[in-house]
């Protein structure tokens, strides 16, 4: 909205700052826009995952959130109600001016329950082989309140907050001095969650990632203990001359160590989601039961590239699916999981581990000559 003033008057303000208060009848009329009570909010999100050296690409547009601000309006869906938001980017090759280019979209997830749905991130990355959960603090992360625009005036300790954004107190300028490790973990960091209600993934799976340390290269695969009888495994790995033939018996016990600590995760999965639903109040899991999750993407401006084609439920591999989207996807958009169906999913967990799209390419048996390398990227947020 833009206030107009009338011809002759000037903004209070600047008469204050020139020291005079007399009308110059000659002036135009001057227009100052209104700003919005959540103008700032998606700003004030931390993307979380980004890397530092991209944080720049990302406001590099001027995207429009209104769809986030409108949500906490009466009628709509966020209205009312407590909510913790976090930030993400997801790259995507997109038509803009008449060029394809490579583009960070920024998006929120709205998380709707009366409690913080975690206070842990989880890290995985190649260089640790195991996926780290720890609490938010150790990497400076925390679910703050957020201050309305029209309401910073106030006592902070006077107000009802119902709206709390995952925060980062890391300086990009204090980087400098921290070790690499450590600045690479903010890459892999995704907003953790555990729903007791569900049984994990964990639980389930019979896979085990295998990031051997042989020579001249390590040998990247995944051993499904149920599906791959491991003597065949490791002949197929040696025919393909992934795995020499010195190394095979070493490697053979390397595999079983790994399926008996896989093994071991799960039962302690299934021992601990046991254990929380013993312990859990009937009213905490009916919150759990009604948490929503919402994921917010910019709308369409003249200025800003046209992402109806590559929105995506996901959320992440903790979170899983959005219950709704907004705006609202294109049919034929994405997910485009179907189509690519094919895709072997440890190829793309092995990406999502870090190594890189090359690494990928070279220890898959998928071909990936003509995969687009920023879908294999989207699907990294899955």
């Amino acid at each position: 909205m833009l206030l107009k003033l009338k011809p002759g008057r000037r903004c209070p303000h600047l008469q204050e700052l020139s020291g005079s208060r007399h009308p110059n009848p000659e002036s135009e009329p001057e227009y100052f826009e209104d700003q919005r009570n959540l103008e700032d909010l998606w700003k004030q999100i931390f993307p979380v995952g980004t890397e530092w050296d991209q944080l720049d690409k990302v406001y590099g547009f001027n995207w429009n959130f209104s769809n986030l601000e409108n949500a906490f309006e009466e009628g709509g869906v966020l209205h009312g109600k407590t909510v913790y938001l976090f930030g993400c980017t997801e790259p995507q090759l997109v038509p803009f001016k008449g060029d394809n280019i490579l583009i960070y979209i920024p998006a929120v997830v709205a998380i709707v329950s009366p409690f913080p749905p975690s206070d842990k991130i989880g890290i995985k990355s190649v260089q640790r082989e195991v996926e780290e959960i720890i609490p938010m603090k150790q990497m400076k992360m925390d679910w703050v309140p957020y201050i309305p625009l029209e309401d910073r005036e106030s006592r902070v300790d006077r107000l009802r907050h119902q709206i709390f954004i995952l925060s980062c107190t890391q300086r990009r300028a204090a980087l400098k001095h921290l070790k690499i490790d450590r600045i690479k973990k903010y890459e892999y960091c995704l907003p953790y969650f555990y729903n007791p209600l569900q049984e994990d993934e964990l639980e389930q799976s019979t896979e085990v990632p295998i990031i051997f340390p042989a020579e001249p290269k390590p040998v990247f695969c995944e051993f499904d203990w149920e599906l791959d009888e491991l003597q065949e495994f490791i002949d197929k790995l040696i025919q393909e001359e992934e795995l020499s033939e010195d190394q095979k018996d070493a490697f053979k016990e390397f595999v079983k160590e790994k399926v008996r600590e896989a093994k071991k995760a799960n039962r302690e999965a299934k021992e601990a989601r046991r254990k929380a639903l013993e312990e859990m109040s009937e009213g905490t899991r009916q919150a759990i039961e009604n948490q929503r999750f919402y994921k917010f993407y910019p709308v369409q401006t003249p200025d800003t590239p046209d992402i109806s084609n590559v929105k995506a439920s996901f959320i992440n591999r903790y979170y899983g699916k959005a219950h709704e989207v907004l705006p609202t996807m294109k049919l034929g958009g994405m997910p485009l999981v179907p189509q690519f169906h094919f895709v072997s999913q440890g190829c793309l967990r092995r990406y999502k581990l870090g190594i890189g799209l090359q690494a990928v390419k070279s220890t898959c048996r998928t071909d990936f000559s003509w995969f687009p390398a920023h879908l294999i990227r989207l699907f990294v947020l899955m």
